[in-house]
């Protein structure tokens, strides 16, 4: 009997990023855990025989301890693909330039560390816009995955102001971020963005059909502090409503689905961290081998590749607007770098 197709991506955020996020010091020097999560996902998909695509950030990429650490994902057989370089959930503010500059360095720096040009793209915090759309597409990408169709993204935007140390100021020109009840309804398989007589292929991170709630394995995981048996009922029940749905899961990683609080504390605040490393690797050791027993799994250009673009339903780029002024807003965060 042949199986199902899923994809399995990894978007790959250092410690640093995080912190940034949260407005915590010290992030500026770039401290990481790559070294830790890295050999621990890439035994995992080993010992499953599973390839996924790893999301790389371009400023990871160009400190030298990290370089082997990268190679050692490709040399395993993974997709790399580019998470942008600075890692800025308000990258859909930026101006045409900022934005070019921003996914060709990061390119440059992940062919530096991997001996790859990456051709997927996730925005950092799901960001997106039409002008992201045009560059990926002149720069010969071959999908994009940075669209999370989910009502939860409003509740999401405010745990991240509440345990963020962001001014009232910052946090109103971010109020766009992770985005809003419009952007849950987008659709839940993959589609072509219509770009002006181009097109690029689109393939959303899955949520729960009928209900559009998460169900990456970092939700899973938080689920799991309250009822380990409630969670992979979850778990099931996602996995179920995509097939009903005909929606070819694509499914979400993150380090921290591998590492605990014993491994990192500066990161208490994130959903799931209270548990520890050995409970977490049990339980996505559980949770993979499942999707492998139910699925073939792939990468997301593998996913991409069984898509005939000309085929998909067409959309045209619909972000969401405001006053905000991009250049400002760039200069803001390139003072911080």
């Amino acid at each position: 009997m042949t199986k199902k197709l899923a994809s399995l991506s990894l978007d790959l955020d250092n410690l640093w990023s995080y912190m940034k996020t949260h407005g915590d010091p010290g992030w500026q020097d770039f401290p990481g855990y790559l070294d830790v999560v890295v050999p621990r996902f890439l035994d995992m998909l080993d010992e499953l025989s599973i390839s996924m695509t790893v999301f790389v950030v371009g400023q990871d990429a160009v400190i030298k301890e990290n370089k082997p650490i990268l190679k050692s994902i490709a040399d395993a057989g993974h997709e790399i693909a580019n998470h942008s370089f600075n890692h800025e959930p308000w990258l859909h503010l930026y101006s045409p330039e900022e934005i070019s500059k921003e996914i060709e360095r990061a390119e440059e720096a992940i062919h530096s560390a991997t001996g790859v040009t990456p051709k997927g793209f996730r925005g950092p915090g799901y960001s997106l816009s039409e002008t992201v759309l045009d560059v990926l597409k002149q720069r010969g990408y071959d999908y994009d995955c940075s669209t999370f169709p989910t009502i939860a993204g409003p509740l999401a935007r405010a745990y991240y102001f509440a345990k963020s140390r962001l001014s009232s100021d910052q946090k109103e020109r971010r109020k766009v971020l992770f985005g809003g009840i419009k952007d849950g309804f987008r659709p839940l398989k993959p589609y072509a963005w219509d770009l002006n007589r181009e097109r690029m292929v689109e393939i959303p991170v899955s949520t729960m059909p009928f209900f559009r709630i998460p169900f990456h394995y970092s939700y899973l995981h938080w689920i799991a502090g309250a009822s380990e048996g409630l969670a992979s009922v979850y778990y099931a029940s996602a996995l179920r409503a995509c097939d009903m749905a005909g929606v070819a899961p694509s499914m979400l990683l993150h380090p921290l689905d591998f590492m605990g609080g014993d491994d990192v504390q500066q990161l208490a605040f994130f959903p799931g961290m209270n548990q520890s490393s050995n409970e977490k690797l049990v339980r996505m050791k559980r949770f993979l081998s499942k999707l492998n027993d139910e699925y073939d799994v792939t990468t997301m250009a593998g996913h991409a590749k069984t898509l005939k673009i000309t085929e998909l339903p067409l959309r045209r780029p619909d972000f969401a607007t405001e006053d905000t002024d991009a250049v400002d807003l760039a200069q803001e965060t390139s003072a911080t770098r």
